[in-house]
């Protein structure tokens, strides 16, 4: 029977080394009433202690909101994550090698929660391989601690002759997750959330594993009165209910308000959305723009890349394709910074589970990501910098697994200040870092694995375009205004080819007013 509790009587029922599964996505679906009595609990008593978190994705606001509450020497003994980039307390523990630290594919972290429910002994994928979760290279151990102490999480398996790794499964003690209402029974609904995410993966995980599950939740209704279907977890599922203070259950950090359009309730006019400024980010959300096709289905990925979804409603074609956020929401205008995860006007909101097991069979036609370094082989880092892990999410499914691939970021990186005029490029400061390397720190993307699998792979930056063929990485496009070598080729620690069809790239990306761009 469900019983109705604080979240600091929540933290009582935590075991000391339990496995706790967090859910949310970024700045959505955070229990915070719960974390701060968890954190509260373990500051007075010192427990629960040296737990193993498990999550998704960062859930957090850059500060001290969501599952970065948690960051404490002691209370946390190991991190698995996909993503740590919105929680700088808990990314400074991995970097300072005070918790062990495990970064996984977002779509792996999802099967195993499936994969603990079902009581199947791994995860058989081939997302990965060739990239640091492979344990050829680094088999996603995050910091130095991991790999002199930790156990092996992944190893490779041939399975008819093709090579996969193997994750086996971790039981699930904990679950702490939230909804928007509980009934008297404890039935969980989710009808004011913005998105799915893994709440029920983990929670199945957890009570089948024989553990507990600790929903928050806005309030408790009577008994019978939630619609069955916005009924996400059922009460036989449901152990303890935690109702938090409005301060601590917003449907997002990117807003104290409820907003009913990112939920499907209202439709909010795209006329109203501003359109983005001309700016790097925009020029390279229009040149990825010109790449899509009418009726595809679409991925895109978080930061730079939310600005084709922008390019595409000014200029008007955004429903001639399905835009997709690993999340588990389709159709709509994504939303930007704490925002991302959530879309306004969705189409349709699938679980992040169902929708990784999409991109994870290929089911994707295109998708457009970020990158922060790429080097000579055609490898592209998105998740380890200067030894500061960020994990990689569900870039790794993303990319790996669809057939045509762009990212999309700034040439140079720190300080960089453009300025475009007369449709034309004007560099007036450069980035103090090169992102173009002979090697990069860590491989998210691997261009070998790309090539192998001849998928199609597109970089576009704000003054060059790449592709990378089989011969390796070839320039094809320079931006008006951009001299090759002291603007290009100078900022490289490698030597492209260069296209003999070297074009100049279309004017109309940078100019002030819109392009009047069609998709084919």
């Amino acid at each position: 029977m469900t019983k109705f509790v604080s979240g600091y009587e929540a933290a009582e029922k935590i075991p000391d080394h339990a496995n706790v599964a967090v859910g949310g996505f970024c700045g959505f679906g955070s229990p915070d009433e719960v974390f701060i009595g968890i954190r509260d609990h373990f500051e007075k008593t010192g427990s629960p202690r040296d737990l193993t978190i498990l999550k998704g994705v960062s859930v957090g606001d850059h500060g001290v909101r969501g599952s970065n509450r948690l960051a404490a020497k002691n209370l946390v003994g190991r991190v698995i994550s996909g993503h740590v980039g919105l929680e700088p307390e808990l990314a400074k523990m991995i970097a300072d090698n005070q918790c062990l630290a495990y970064m996984l594919p977002l779509g792996t972290l999802t099967e195993l929660f499936r994969a603990a429910s079902a009581h199947r002994p791994g995860v058989l994928t081939r997302s990965g391989l060739q990239t640091f979760a492979d344990p050829r290279l680094e088999g996603s151990k995050a910091n130095t601690l991991t790999r002199e102490k930790g156990e092996d999480l992944v190893t490779v398996k041939t399975v008819d002759g093709e090579e996969c790794l193997y994750y086996k499964t971790l039981p699930i003690d904990v679950c702490v997750v939230r909804g928007t209402y509980a009934d008297e029974d404890g039935n969980i609904s989710m009808e004011k959330e913005a998105l799915f995410a893994d709440q029920m993966e983990a929670a199945a995980a957890a009570h089948n594993s024989g553990g507990i599950v600790i929903v928050q939740v806005e309030d408790i209704v009577q008994r019978g009165s939630l619609d069955p279907r916005d009924v996400k977890i059922h009460h036989f599922m449901v152990d303890y209910v935690v109702k938090a203070s409005p301060e601590n259950h917003t449907q997002g950090f990117d807003s104290p308000e409820f907003r009913p359009e990112l939920t499907g309730s209202i439709r909010k006019p795209l006329s109203q959305l501003d359109p983005m400024p001309l700016n790097d980010r925009k020029v390279c959300g229009r040149r990825a723009a010109m790449e899509l096709k009418r009726g595809s289905l679409i991925n895109l990925g978080i930061g730079m890349p939310d600005s084709v979804a922008a390019v595409a409603a000014e200029e008007g074609f955004s429903d001639q394709f399905t835009m997709s956020i690993e999340s588990g929401v389709l159709g709509g205008v994504p939303l930007t910074g704490l925002g991302l995860g959530a879309c306004v006007n969705p189409e349709a909101m699938y679980k992040m589970a169902d929708i990784l097991d999409i991109y994870d069979g290929g089911g994707l036609d295109a998708t457009v990501l970020g990158f922060a370094e790429m080097d000579e082989h055609g490898n592209i880092n998105v998740s380890k910098f200067n030894g500061n892990v960020t994990g990689p999410g569900g870039f790794i499914d993303i990319s790996q697994n669809t057939p045509n691939v762009i990212f999309i970021g700034t040439f140079t990186a720190g300080r960089l200040r453009t300025e475009y005029t007369d449709g034309k490029l004007h560099i007036l400061q450069d980035g103090k870092y090169d992102k173009f390397k002979k090697q990069v720190e860590q491989i998210t993307f691997s261009g070998d694995y790309a090539r192998e699998h001849h998928q199609n792979v597109l970089v576009v930056t704000e003054r060059a375009v790449f592709r990378l063929t089989e011969q390796g990485v070839m320039l094809t496009e320079v931006a008006p205004g951009a001299d090759l070598k002291r603007d290009i080729l100078a900022h490289m620690d490698f030597q492209p080819m260069i296209s003999p069809d070297l074009t100049e790239m279309d004017q109309r990306i940078f100019r002030d007013e819109p392009m009047g761009l069609t998709i084919a």
